[in-house]
């Protein structure tokens, strides 16, 4: 026959039931953060190496630095990389994006509008977006572009690290993205510098959701 227990009882065996609950709460809390990071940091390398380049409305590229008109090594292997993938008909347009340090006479579209111009790509066949600062201000703005075309699928071109973030971009702003990663890029997959790369990527994902959702 069960024994009645007294208040002090309950009090007793509700706070034994509590205790066995906070070790694993403890533990999750502890755990989670890493084990998400960690989570995180696999998908972007994971997306690093996924070529997804097919049929597309838009052939995207990613600006970064060049000097007075000249694209850097890291522009012109992404510049390189869409040049392939027009060649093979991936797509009938090419958006260059980024726009100007202060003091440069050259915007990064421009620049990789004029590599692309002289490898054979029609300047009719090439679009730009000037005025971005960061991946975001370039991928509201390429949107913005796509949206006056009625056209949403693209094909994003950057560093393999770069395209996890950018395809998360893209979907929030309505875009049908896929990635190709710029494999001369002098940032090697594997290399030394991709780590800290991917990290810092890591980092701007977080940033992203969190400011995207406020």
């Amino acid at each position: 026959m069960p024994v009645a227990l007294g208040p002090r009882g309950r009090r007793r065996t509700r706070a034994a039931e509590a205790r066995r609950w906070v070790l694993p709460v403890l533990v999750l809390l502890l755990l989670a953060p890493p084990l998400l990071g960690g989570a995180l940091v696999v998908a972007i390398y994971r997306q690093a190496r996924l070529d997804q380049a097919r049929p597309v409305d838009a052939i995207v590229v990613l600006g970064t630095t060049q000097y007075n008109g000249r694209p850097s090594p890291t522009l012109r292997a992404r510049l390189d990389r869409a040049l392939l993938a027009y060649e093979d008909g991936n797509a009938p347009l090419v958006v260059t994006t980024g726009g100007k340090q202060e003091g440069d006479q050259f915007t990064e579209a421009e620049a990789g509008r004029d590599y692309l111009a002289e490898r054979g790509v029609p300047e009719s066949a090439i679009l730009m977006e000037t005025g971005g600062s960061d991946s975001w201000q370039s991928m509201r703005a390429v949107a913005a572009i796509l949206e006056q075309r009625s056209l949403d699928r693209v094909l994003l071109v950057s560093d393999g690290f770069h395209l996890f973030r950018l395809k998360l971009m893209a979907r929030d702003l309505g875009l049908d993205a896929y990635g190709a990663p710029a494999d001369d890029s002098p940032i090697r997959q594997g290399g030394p510098a991709e780590f800290s790369y991917v990290v810092r990527e890591a980092g701007g994902v977080v940033v992203h959701l969190w400011s995207s959702r406020r």
